[in-house]
């Protein structure tokens, strides 16, 4: 028997429909019917091979998102039984199968039961970000409640998703966007500031009163990342960056007394280490979605899996909201 894919053949080439037999199940896997796959930035990276962490021999399929329903397990699987609907980050990188194709055979450490309040395409959009997230502000800051968190570029896929995090932990967030996305973050309770017209100096004052934020997670990398160490409290305060691959001067971050720490989330994927708790975490984010706390900032278009092409380059011009490709 055979699947449908879509694969990539050589670094930014096209997406091509062919047909692969169908993955073999593995004792701990879970045999997952795609039908929607989530497109990150950095799924197009990896495509154009510029991700220097997050390499994918090609030819390949690609895709690290995805929702779908069981239709089969493997022997030492529990947890999970034909027909459950589920969600996860499970390939895409490091030589693992994507989710651009019709079935993906799991680790089912990295699955959780999806939300039942979203639909297929809403629980494909939020996977990496999901666990980007909280394995910053969670895991790494242990945020909780009384304490002021600074999300930058939060309209942003990871951003969005941090700040809805940071609020259903108790924290007052405020979430740096660019003008007109104002609204995006007021939609779940973050205050916005305007990081093209405010200096850091100026927001710290009017948001912490010159104390500096408990928490700042940085989202995009680079000048930001030097930015959020002039941000942060002193002695208390705890810096994160997901996007931390440059070089910078930690003077001003030890003058604070303050911390870093940096998110690697695709380690688990990539070494096959901590993979149980990439379960943990979707779970317990599905929990919060159930509850009404969480959810995707979805694009208004909607793509096909003969779409795939279009997609990417809708990613790669800057969407608002997160894409998602319906297999």
């Amino acid at each position: 028997m055979a699947q449908r894919v879509w694969l990539v053949e050589a670094p930014g080439g096209e997406f091509r429909e062919t047909e692969r037999p169908m993955p073999a199940l593995g004792q701990n896997e879970v045999l997952v019917r795609i039908s929607a796959s989530g497109v990150n930035p950095l799924d197009t990276k990896i495509r154009a091979a510029k991700a220097a962490h997050a390499k994918q021999p090609l030819p390949a399929v690609l895709g690290l998102d995805m929702a779908g329903t069981v239709e089969a397990v493997g022997s030492d699987v529990r947890g999970f039984a034909p027909g459950d609907e589920v969600y996860g980050m499970v390939g895409g990188v490091g030589g693992l199968q994507g989710t651009l194709a019709e079935y993906v055979a799991a680790d089912a450490a990295l699955l959780a039961h999806k939300p039942r309040n979203l639909s297929m395409q809403e629980a494909a959009a939020l996977p990496l970000s999901i666990l980007t997230a909280w394995e910053g502000l969670v895991d790494r800051a242990n945020v909780h409640a009384n304490q002021t968190v600074l999300i930058h570029a939060g309209a942003g896929g990871v951003g969005y998703v941090a700040t809805q995090i940071a609020r259903a932990f108790g924290a007052e967030v405020f979430a740096t966007v660019s003008p007109g996305k104002e609204k995006v973050v007021e939609g779940v309770g973050a205050t916005p500031i305007d990081y093209q017209t405010t200096s850091v100096e100026e927001y710290v004052a009017s948001a912490t009163k010159g104390t500096g934020f408990d928490i700042v997670y940085d989202t995009v990398g680079g000048a930001t990342l030097d930015a959020s160490f002039g941000a942060v409290k002193r002695y208390t305060g705890h810096v994160l960056s997901c996007l931390g691959w440059g070089s910078h001067s930690l003077a001003p971050l030890s003058f604070r007394g303050a911390t870093y720490s940096g998110v690697f989330t695709l380690l688990p994927l990539i070494t096959g280490e901590g993979r149980a708790h990439h379960g943990e975490i979707l779970a317990r984010a599905a929990a919060l979605a159930e509850a009404g706390k969480l959810k995707p900032l979805l694009n208004e278009r909607r793509f096909s899996a003969g779409e795939i092409g279009e997609a990417h380059a809708l990613v790669e011009a800057g969407a608002l909201g997160k894409v998602v490709v319906d297999i």
